[in-house]
């Protein structure tokens, strides 16, 4: 265990070029450490510019190089504590290894390659390229099986040139022979030129990595986001239902007990009155006794001074209160309840949307372009049904309730709170999320196509389309247009047309709405915010007669 700790150390204190400890130890600007002598030789032989030998960074300009008396402190401190040669049978080479080329017999690993002599070096044979001035000039790099690569194999020279027009190294001989007037230039300065590209280009992945590990973060922190939302909604909601379903059941209690009081109070009432009846048979039988013992007698004075003696039989008392309902109690209860049921049942059909409208994987895509054929919109178009429940009295509705006109007579409506009052106005059954697409045809003369939330108001100014920020409202006539929101009224050119399409991505907030003929033509596109389910509608002119229809779209 001490011997793998101390050969750990002695490598992290080794000089990267000459595999030696560390002599005179200088520490470069990206943090790696060397010989002071072993990094002056290898810059020496680099032009112009200056790089790190493992980690490849450049510097412009040189750097200045001070000893780093820490690290030399450590290094001699080392020096005192074991050898500093590495284990022989860690330095020869292995199969996948590079090998020096100057050792005879068994090869100790290269250490450095030479790009001007093509050869490897081990540490031992490394020396010269160290300490003699003629190779200072040559170039070291990290062991490489490939030097051959370097050789042109026409002229068998070194290839120190680059061919920008060929894009491929070559040697000087090729660049006046084969090469004879194409862009060539030393593999030094197409080097510098593609290592600023490269380094752009890393500031550009660089760049990139951080924006996408934002997005990471926010995508992270929306999900956490979501799962508590909805951890939240769903105990938030179990509660609510759970009041709701002990509301019901406390309900139910109420009317079983309400029930069974009076089935009490009934029969109590007529236990007492078959009991009154039981007796007065009884004294009925018993008189009707006597009659007929007196009716019998033979003596005609005795009969005659016995008969005075009956008092008259006097009417019955229970017959008035005596009120016979066969199988019809409580049957009127059921009907109540019956009730209840229906408009909780309808009350949860219409409103569910609401709850639907929650986060889905929806949106999390990229909203879809808006269609630009009458096909494309086809595909996202819904049948629209208007509600008798909403519509004004005046307006009649035919045609599986799609066509509505308005009448000079109110119609037989029953009175319903969602009932548009003051205005000729209906909205349809259907809530509106996601996306849509419905058409209406208009007939005779204007008519105003809308889209409104529920909650509009069904009397006074704030229920008219258009009039308030809970609808939006187109309104079309034979020879203009016109856009209404919030009481503010849009005038828009364009040719008269008889069908009005109406376009609506909900989660994107758009509302558009177009003439329809051969071509689809954007005659107005609001953007906004949805916060709520919308429902299509028409407002009609007070002129009897006058109609619009939702088309039946395939």
């Amino acid at each position: 265990m001490e011997q793998k700790a101390f050969n750990l150390d002695q490598k992290t204190f080794r000089c990267s070029i000459c595999l030696d400890l560390l002599k005179d130890p200088v520490t470069i600007p990206c943090g790696h450490s060397y010989c002071m002598t072993c990094i002056q030789r290898f810059w020496d032989g680099e032009e112009r510019i200056h790089s790190c030998p493992q980690c490849r960074q450049t510097f412009i300009p040189r750097p200045v190089l001070v000893k780093n008396t820490m690290l030399a402190a450590l290094v001699d401190q080392l020096k005192k504590t074991g050898v500093q040669a590495a284990p022989a049978d860690q330095r020869y080479a292995g199969p996948e290894d590079v090998s020096c080329d100057f050792c005879s017999g068994r090869k100790l690993k290269a250490i450095k390659s030479c790009l001007i002599c093509l050869a490897s070096y081990c540490e031992k044979h490394l020396q010269p390229h160290l300490d003699e001035a003629a190779f200072k000039k040559h170039k070291l790099v990290e062991p490489s099986k490939n030097l051959q690569e370097n050789i042109c194999s026409i002229h068998d020279e070194v290839m120190k040139m680059f061919c920008r027009t060929d894009q491929k190294f070559i040697c000087y001989l090729c660049s006046v022979d084969e090469h004879r007037g194409h862009d060539t230039v030393s593999a030094a300065a197409e080097r510098t030129e593609r290592q600023r590209d490269l380094e752009e280009s890393q500031q550009q992945i660089q760049q990139r990595i951080q924006d996408t590990e934002k997005e990471l973060k926010q995508l992270q922190q929306e999900v956490e986001a979501i799962n508590h939302s909805a951890d939240q909604t769903v105990k938030d909601s179990e509660e609510i239902f759970t009041q709701m379903i002990n509301l019901i059941q406390k309900r139910s209690c109420g009317v079983k007990q309400q029930i069974i009081s009076q089935q009490q109070t009934e029969v109590n009432r007529l236990i007492d009155l078959q009991e009154e009846l039981e007796q007065e048979i009884t004294e009925l039988k018993r008189r009707d006794a006597e009659l007929k013992q007196l009716s019998l007698a033979e003596d005609h004075s005795q009969f005659l001074l016995n008969y005075p003696s009956l008092p008259p039989l006097s009417e019955s008392t229970h017959s008035s209160s005596i009120n016979v309902r066969p199988l019809r109690y409580f049957e009127e209860v059921t009907a109540a309840v019956l009730e209840i049921r229906d408009k909780l049942q309808e009350l949860l059909r219409e409103e569910w949307t609401n709850i639907s409208l929650t986060v889905t994987y929806e949106d999390f895509l990229p909203s879809e372009s808006e269609p630009t054929s009458r096909a494309d919109f086809l595909n996202y178009s819904c049948q629209i049904t208007l509600n008798p429940n909403t519509a004004n009295k005046r307006l009649l509705l035919s045609e599986e309730n799609r066509k509505v006109t308005v009448m000079e007579q109110p119609q037989f409506y029953s009175d319903h709170p969602d009932r548009f009052t003051d205005y000729l106005q209906v909205l349809s059954r259907e809530s509106l999320t996601g996306r849509c697409y419905w058409e209406v045809e208009r007939r005779r003369f204007a008519v105003c196509v809308a889209a409104a939330y529920k909650n509009i108001s069904r009397s006074g100014d704030e229920s008219r389309f258009g009039f308030n920020d809970k609808s939006w409202a187109f309104i079309c006539s034979p020879d203009s247009f016109s856009f209404l929101h919030s009481n503010i009224q849009t005038s828009i050119s364009a040719p008269g047309s008889s069908r009005i399409g109406v376009y609506l991505d909900h989660r994107a907030g758009v509302l558009s709405f177009y003439s329809v003929s051969e071509s689809m033509t954007l005659l107005h596109r609001v953007q906004t915010t949805f916060t709520q389910p919308l429902y299509a509608g028409v407002w009609m002119n007070d002129i009897v007669g006058d109609s619009a229809e939702f088309c039946k779209l395939r």
